[in-house]
């Protein structure tokens, strides 16, 4: 007892104030004993059991292999005692190949190869349910044209292709993977003139010239192919039904959608294919050379053009229909605070088996699920309600979370306090994460009570490999994952963490073989990334003021909108600042600090009453929502959060002050005025409801 009591009370000392906000001096060594306990319930064996049984068959939204995973996932949370619900939707999108065709027609017929090689000694890579290349909601289409290559086919590049007099019109397009979201390139490429477009992953990007390709490495082979979605629209989500969600066609609640005609959708022929089979096309390509940026990994120089000598078939059918697709979401209820939500998320739909995308991030959820049921069994509910979700459908253009958002959007805005996203999670040995501004902390604080299993370090010193500076790099967050409709359509305070490294990612070769001979074969990440995102929950669910740390929206609004100014200046020079921003910035980072000094003070006091709690927590909430405007941005209405979105120009890419992001891509200063009014009175009407709140707290 003795030792434990040292133990307990060195903790204390080390998570004294103000390393950790939110929590009474009482309620944190409460809570480390909760997070002791919890360390020694988690079942270092479960990651592997879950990740092997999720990735039995290949599973892409609608198909019997997923419906199986759907099952699986609610029987283990049922069994680990939450509560489970599924939330079905009726979305518009192909869930199964079609019919495609890739040939060289001149100089000579070729048809080229659109599936993995079978590997003899891996049975995954047999399996009949596994299907060729292909990317979702391509248009339809058979032609036969000239060949253009367009590096990875961002909006730059066919920017430089039309500088140097390249006309793309009525010719098939080729481009590798790399730079921005598929979709893009689809995009960019129709609006050029295209006739179609043929996508590849090139091996400077994932190949041979990155180290031993599968099944010897890591890497992509040369008849690897990536798939994935292509749909690009103004908004995220089902692409009939903006704004609202796609419930189910036979339910008593019936959604307008938009007629598919007159859907954002594609109408050129687009697939993926191998670099293997890319080479047969490039190598044969005549043109002038390529920009020395654009030369790839393949061992020749290469063209721009194909010229009129090499003509190449594509031909892509492919049905688009309405197709089920089901969250399933178990709730372990809070036992104080019911109605505050803490959300953790993964997707449970993939292209194939999914090893590492989705399903190392389903897994350690899973065998979370056990260790919180386990947890509360030993008498340690938590205070705030706990959802674990996974979205279907994710695949096809992160829809199954944005549906449920879209359905829950006035629940979430009363009782979402954060969102934590786990998409394929366990997928290396390398630690990464990205959040909003105020969970930041929680991230850096969290990690330095994790072991990192391969070395003797923390987490957080692993991950912070520099030592340069007090906290690791954390990315902001942009595109491609199921934080999007929480963080940028609602403003509930989102992050997207952890472990990375090579993988075969969107192909048929990310089997659970994969994972156990070269992502982790000990098996030892699932169980740590499970501790970090376990120690996570409970303390945003058991703290007893919701543990924000305000004072990082000035912090990170100053380093943005200075930022944002020096880009602006490059074009404008007569631009002379954000002088109504600026002077609110000020402001807020003098009431932040003030607001944090009075909730660590009044955490201090003997009687903390409940009813005031309650009251507190309900204005913590809102105030990410001060960043939530009703017109959104110009580029997207439904982008409702004027602090971060996607890029509207690549999809993935992280646009932090994106109303100016938006202009600045447009070399336009022409709103800055408009902007410059629009933020300083987010930023004001943040500051007012600290000031509210700290009114309340005296």
């Amino acid at each position: 007892m003795k030792n434990l009591y040292l133990i307990i009370f060195g903790l204390t000392f080390y998570y004294s104030y103000p390393q950790y906000e939110g929590f009474s001096q009482l309620g944190w060594e409460k809570q480390l004993e909760i997070e002791e306990s919890f360390q020694g319930l988690i079942d270092k064996t479960s990651f592997k059991k879950h990740l092997m049984k999720l990735t039995e068959r290949p599973h892409v939204v609608g198909s019997e292999g997923n419906e199986e995973v759907i099952r699986y996932i609610g029987k283990v949370m049922k069994e680990a005692g939450l509560k489970i619900t599924n939330y079905p939707y009726d979305v518009y999108l192909p869930n199964k190949p079609g019919s495609s065709l890739v040939e060289i027609v001149t100089p000579s017929r070729k048809v080229l190869n659109q599936k993995e090689d079978i590997i003899y000694d891996d049975p995954f890579t047999q399996n009949s349910e596994l299907w060729k290349g292909w990317n979702a909601f391509s248009g339809s289409g058979d032609v036969t044209a000239e060949i253009v290559y367009a590096n990875y086919g961002l909006k730059e590049d066919f920017e430089t292709l039309k500088s140097l007099g390249i006309d793309i019109k009525g010719k098939i397009v080729i481009a590798r993977y790399g730079g921005n979201f598929r979709g893009y390139k689809a995009k960019f490429a129709e609006a050029n003139g295209a006739a179609g477009l043929i996508i590849y992953t090139d091996p400077k990007d994932s190949g041979f010239t990155k180290g031993l390709v599968y099944p010897d490495g890591p890497y992509y082979n040369s008849s690897t192919i990536q798939r994935g979605s292509l749909l690009t629209t103004s908004f995220t989500g089902d692409p009939l039904t903006p704004f609202e969600p796609a419930l189910p066609l036979d339910g008593k609640k019936k959604i307008k959608r938009l007629d598919p005609k007159d859907a954002q959708l594609h109408t050129i022929p687009v697939t993926p294919i191998s670099y293997g089979e890319a080479e047969k096309i490039l190598s044969q390509m005549k043109g002038q050379p390529v920009p020395q940026s654009w030369q790839g990994g393949l061992p020749f120089t290469y063209r721009i053009e194909g010229g009129s000598s090499l003509s190449v078939r594509l031909k892509v059918e492919q049905k688009i229909d309405f197709v089920r697709a089901t969250n399933v979401i178990g709730m372990l209820k809070g036992s104080e605070n019911p109605n505050e939500w803490i959300i953790l998320g993964c997707h449970l739909d993939s292209w194939g088996y999914g090893a590492t995308d989705p399903s190392s991030g389903t897994a350690m959820l899973l065998g979370l699920s056990e260790t919180l049921g386990k947890l509360k069994e030993n008498g340690h509910s938590p205070k705030r309600s706990i959802l674990i979700a996974h979205w279907d459908a994710e695949e096809h253009g992160v829809i199954g979370s944005t549906e449920w958002v879209e359905q829950m959007r006035d629940e979430l805005n009363a009782k979402g306090v954060v969102y934590m996203n786990f998409d394929g999670a366990v997928s290396g040995k390398g630690f990464g994460a990205s959040s909003a501004p105020t969970l930041k902390k929680l991230l850096v604080e969290t990690s330095k009570n994790v072991k990192y299993p391969y070395t003797d370090q923390t987490l957080f010193e692993f991950w912070n490999k520099n030592g340069q500076s007090e906290e690791p790099p954390i990315g902001n967050l942009g595109g491609g994952s199921d934080h999007i409709a929480f963080y940028m359509h609602v403003g509930v305070p989102s992050l997207n963490g952890g472990a990375g490294g090579p993988n075969l990612y969107h192909s048929n070769y990310d089997s659970f073989r994969f994972y156990e001979k070269f992502v982790d074969p000990e098996f030892q990440m699932g169980p740590m990334v499970e501790h970090m995102a376990g120690l996570m929950t409970l303390r945003m669910a058991n703290a007893e003021l919701i543990p924000y740390n305000l004072n990082r929206y000035s912090q990170d609004l100053k380093m943005h909108f200075e930022n944002a100014t020096n880009k602006i200046n490059s074009y404008d020079n007569n631009f002379e600042g954000f002088l109504d921003t600026d002077d609110a910035i000020k402001s807020l980072e003098e009431t932040s600090k003030i607001l944090t000094s009075k909730i660590k003070s009044y955490l201090e006091e003997d009687d903390i009453s409940k009813e005031n709690i309650k009251k507190f927590n309900e204005q913590l909430i809102a105030l990410e929502k001060s960043f939530i405007s009703d017109k959104g941005m110009y580029f997207g209405a439904w982008y409702k959060s004027i602090y971060a979105s996607s890029d509207p120009f690549s999809g993935y890419g992280a646009w932090i002050l994106p109303g100016l992001e938006y202009e600045i891509a447009l070399k336009s200063s022409e709103r800055l005025k408009e902007w410059d009014s629009r933020y300083s009175d987010a930023i004001n009407s943040l500051e007012s409801k600290m000031k509210n709140l700290i009114q309340e707290i005296n």
